[in-house]
């Protein structure tokens, strides 16, 4: 499974492609920093991250989008930026028919690290360790690009399974014996 993970920022939106199925060695394919100027209007950053976002996606052709679930920090400014440049990574996904699955920090950190409380530098280490590279991606949201991957990569046959429990029960739920 190739799978694109999206840290979704307006300054600096981390994207990362790796390549894997739980179980046996990740490969990464790619990883990078989609930037935009913090003082131009706010609909020509979101231009910027789309066009940014197609190239990766016609670069390294996913087969999913992994994108950090946005959550409730102090800052609502840094939480709309967040959102609005997950939406563009969402629809630039839509676009080309791709699932999107979204993570919280918390899932992706447990996923990589075992610690849903890990920091930035842990992830960081254990991105490096799981990927076998030689040093740790920067700036940190290219690592949390990566691990979102990962974590995608790992959880999707629970998730899948889980979802096919779902469908069956809700199939089954309205039939009389």
């Amino acid at each position: 499974m190739r799978v694109l993970g999206v840290d979704p920022g307006l300054t600096r939106c981390g994207v990362g492609v790796v390549d894997g199925v739980a179980g046996r060695p990740l490969r990464m394919i790619g990883v990078g920093v989609i930037r935009t100027p913090a003082d131009a209007p706010i609909g020509d950053r979101l231009v910027e991250i789309e066009r940014g976002l197609e190239e990766w996606l016609e670069a390294h052709r996913p087969e999913v989008v992994a994108v950090e679930r946005v959550f409730s920090q102090h800052n609502v400014q840094t939480v709309m930026g967040t959102a609005q440049a997950s939406a563009v990574a969402m629809l630039c996904a839509a676009r080309r028919g791709l699932p999107v699955a979204l993570h919280t920090p918390s899932e992706v950190k447990a996923a990589v690290t075992g610690s849903g409380r890990a920091d930035k530098a842990q992830v960081g280490s254990m991105v490096t360790r799981l990927l076998r590279l030689d040093a740790p991606p920067k700036p940190a949201d290219a690592a949390d690009a990566l691990a979102l991957a990962i974590c995608h990569i790992w959880r999707a046959p629970a998730m899948n399974r889980l979802q096919q429990a779902v469908a069956a029960h809700r199939t089954t739920k309205g039939r009389i014996s």
